[in-house]
């Protein structure tokens, strides 16, 4: 750009000796050339603000911003939004035409006012870049419905009479609506006339509770819950229903409370603070004499299950010289092993059938003087070749056994044996006595094994 000026340039105070030279003044010319620089994009404003409905969906155009390079060159500029200031992501704009739209719904009960930045940027240099702020305004719509502003502890007396006020309820609402709140208060259409209480409604966004029946006791209804229909004038009309919670109490001529709590109920049947004390008193004693006897019981010493003539471990001494296990302690006669000359006469085995089944094996005699290992290998034979003789299971049969004695082995399991296979089916003839000794040698199974 080119500039052309005329500048006069003149003396203000000449020499009155030089006036004769003609007037001391004089005129030029100047022309000033603009060079042009690279400077960064311009908004029209310098601020924008919007406002929105807080009900808009997502995606929708709520605004635009416009900005130009003010170089000849007219470069394009790209806009975007400082995250900055948008930390949350709820708005974006068009890069290429400035439009801002929402990337999430918006609420105003929440956030009221968005503060966010645009950035104008030349595409051509990415160094000139302006900024400027968009204020947007979140407008309100009747979203919400209105309630109780606070939870009320309502009673009423039980000595109340028809006509009087109990509780006087206001309610809040979320939203703001240019012309103001105004709440409308009604019973519920479900119970359009209650028969115990009376909803009036003070025409300031308050609602009066009246009594309408002359008492009320304690015995018979306790609590009473008032069901109330809130709503609002604004568009869409939003409406709620609020429960109030009514409880009956013992009260004093002036009215104040006294007591709702139910030990009031308990004393109304006649029972008083000092009874109840003396009741639960007794419980606890009673439960501890309970815990005390069970407590002895448990410690009393038991009375023996068998006398002590039956008692098994009298027994025990009994076979000091038997194998363990004989019913009787006349099982078998070890008499036999002992001198020929100190022991006594033979005598019959009660532990195998009398002689109407079969003979009881009758012992060679013995003479005298004669070798006690000798005798010891003569009663060993003659046992092992008797099918109804038992083992030998006393320790006083292997007293010459062992490590240092010069006798063999006299243990039935080194002792010769009959090949021939023996019949013990008389055993199950014998009774339920015998029964476990059948089992063990009856049958060919139990030879095998």
């Amino acid at each position: 750009m080119l500039y052309t000026l005329k500048v006069d340039a003149s003396n203000t105070h000449p020499d009155p000796r030089f006036l004769y030279l003609g007037p001391f003044k004089d005129t030029a010319v100047v022309k000033i050339s603009v060079e042009d620089m690279d400077e960064p994009p311009v908004f029209s404003k310098i601020f924008y603000l919007i406002e929105v409905d807080e009900d808009v969906k997502e995606g929708s155009i709520i605004g635009q911003v416009t900005a130009y390079d003010p170089d000849a060159m007219n470069n394009l500029v790209k806009y975007s939004v400082d995250r900055h200031s948008d930390m949350d992501r709820i708005f974006s704009i068009h890069s290429e035409n400035g439009s801002i739209f929402t990337l999430k719904p918006l609420d105003r009960e929440s956030t009221p006012w968005h503060n966010i930045t645009i950035t104008a940027t030349e595409i051509n240099n990415s160094k000139q870049s302006s900024r400027i702020p968009v204020f947007i305004r979140i407008l309100d719509i009747n979203d919400h419905a209105p309630e109780f502003a606070m939870y009320y502890e309502t009673f009423v007396c039980e000595n109340a009479k028809p006509g009087q006020l109990i509780q006087t309820v206001s309610v809040m609402d979320k939203d703001d609506p240019p012309r103001g709140h105004k709440f409308f208060f009604e019973p519920v259409p479900e119970f359009p006339l209650n028969p115990n209480f009376t909803i009036v409604d003070n025409k300031d966004n308050t609602a009066g509770i009246m009594t309408r029946k002359d008492g009320y006791s304690r015995n018979k209804m306790s609590t009473y819950l008032l069901p109330i229909l809130i709503f609002d004038n604004d568009y869409p009309i939003q409406s709620s229903t609020g429960t109030l919670t009514i409880r009956v109490c013992a009260c004093d001529n002036q009215g104040n409370m006294q007591s709702c709590n139910a030990e009031a109920l308990v004393l109304s049947a006649g029972l008083s603070t000092g009874a109840l004390i003396a009741i639960l008193l007794c419980v606890v004693i009673l439960l501890v004499l309970v815990v005390l006897f069970a407590a002895l019981k448990r410690q009393r010493k038991k009375e023996p299950l068998i006398i002590s003539k039956d008692d098994v471990r009298d027994n025990i001494v009994t076979y000091n010289d038997e194998g363990g296990g004989e019913e009787d302690t006349q099982a078998f006669d070890i008499g036999t092993l002992r001198n020929p000359e100190a022991r006594e006469d033979s005598k019959f085995r009660r532990d195998v059938m009398p002689e109407t089944i079969f003979q009881i094996r009758r012992t060679v005699p013995l003479w005298e003087n004669i070798d006690v290992q000798d005798f010891i290998h003569r009663r060993l034979k003659e046992n092992d070749s008797d099918p109804s003789a038992p083992p030998y299971d006393s320790l006083a049969t292997y007293a010459y056994e062992g490590n240092d004695s010069i006798a063999d082995s006299l243990s039935s399991l080194e002792s010769p044996t009959v090949d021939c296979n023996q019949d013990y089916g008389y055993l199950s003839d014998w009774g339920p006595r015998f029964k476990k000794l059948a089992d063990m040698y009856g049958g060919d199974d139990s030879d095998r094994d």
